[in-house]
């Protein structure tokens, strides 16, 4: 299979779709891999990493897309990416369509076939290929919080572990999955005070568990996220429906009862955000300011750390890159339903319900397409 990977052209992004060593998996299996030049410059991966794995090296976007049989990306891709597109091409990346409609009917019209990252499974329930991605956000959230709470970026002046005499901040972390659970990890490390609400009362006894008496856990309903989220000096935004967009859990009139110069963090912000005021930022304008709270709402928020987000990140897309290469899209999904469930567009057919019911869409299973 000839293989394509394009340098990320969404604002501040440096990661990239394959590295040197991955590349190399595929090349050693008599693959071609087709680079735009530059494309891991950022993160300190020359173009001569790759040539020496037996990647070629091309000047352009354009002839990366025309080459390949398949592409491999980080992020959704964006309009002048979508419309290089080929119909029966295969687009391997993250895609978060159901906030996104445009991008759903630009996908839908190219005829490509679309397998998006956030919606892939594990044997075990989970998100395999969006969970690095959340690890490295949710702890990320922590800082980038714990940053915006200074006086100079608009915050209330307040250091999150405080110091003796005076009282640690109130973190408020709302899921208690991948993102929540890294984002208390990192704040019980620098000393605050967390409270983890979720609506399963396994990962909460899960959390009590692992983490004792230096966490707090609440049952989440709407009565608890309003009394919770009002008192907090730091919000982290970490729930996910997969595929779908996120609830909204913080509702405007929540923001307007905050605390002056308090935080909200919305990692769900890829998927739509789960506060009614947030809104998508970059790297270059994170925050902007909703009734004297500041709201950082990054959609690629593990674009900052792009070297260690794009290593992890390969790790976990590796073994699917490969199986899709060495056997085709549609063998590889036929021979692996935890793949299967990645396909969120075959050619001009929508194969996604959750995106189908936030757009309010027509679809057809993944397995009906595929004739699984």
């Amino acid at each position: 299979m000839r293989i394509g990977v394009p340098k990320e052209i969404k604002n501040n992004e440096y990661r990239v779709g394959m590295t040197p060593p991955a590349v190399r998996e595929l090349t050693s299996r008599g693959h071609e891999v087709f680079v735009e030049t530059m494309a891991g410059e950022g993160i300190g991966l020359h173009d001569e990493l790759y040539t020496r794995v037996g990647a070629k090296i091309v000047s352009s976007a354009e002839e990366v897309f025309g080459a390949a049989d398949m592409i491999v990306k980080v992020k959704e891709p964006q309009p002048v990416e979508i419309k290089r597109l080929k119909p029966g091409q295969v687009l391997f990346t993250y895609l978060h369509l159901a906030p996104d409609p445009e991008q759903t009917k630009a996908l839908l019209a190219s005829g490509a076939i679309c397998i998006a990252y956030e919606t892939v499974t594990d044997a075990r329930g989970g998100l395999p290929l969006l969970a690095p991605m959340s690890e490295v956000a949710g702890r990320m959230s922590i800082q980038a919080g714990a940053h915006c709470l200074e006086i100079a970026q608009g915050g209330r002046g307040q250091l999150l572990g405080g110091v003796p005499g005076v009282p640690a901040a109130k973190v408020v972390v709302l899921g208690g999955g991948v993102v929540g659970t890294n984002a208390a990890r990192m704040a019980m490390g620098l000393e605050a005070h967390v409270i983890v609400l979720d609506v399963s009362l396994h990962r909460l006894n899960e959390l009590d568990q692992q983490f004792g008496s230096r966490m707090h856990t609440l049952f989440s309903t709407i009565d608890a996220i309003e009394e919770q989220v009002v008192s907090a000096d730091l919000v982290i935004g970490g729930v996910l429906l997969p595929g779908a967009a996120a609830p909204k859990l913080i509702t405007q009139k929540m923001v307007s009862q905050m605390k002056k110069g308090s935080v909200i963090v919305d990692v769900a912000i890829d998927q739509g955000g789960c506060a009614e005021t947030s809104h998508a930022t970059t790297h270059a304008d994170p925050t902007y300011v909703v009734d004297d709270v500041v709201h950082y709402c990054v959609a690629n928020m593990p674009g900052a750390v792009a070297r260690t987000s794009t290593f992890a990140l390969n790790n976990a897309t590796l073994p699917f890159t490969i199986a899709l290469a060495q056997q085709g899209a549609e063998k590889a999904m036929k021979a692996n339903k935890h793949l299967l469930a990645g396909l969120n567009v075959y050619k001009n057919v929508l194969t996604y319900k959750a995106v189908a019911d936030a757009q309010g869409l027509p679809f057809k299973s993944a397995d009906a397409v595929l004739g699984v």
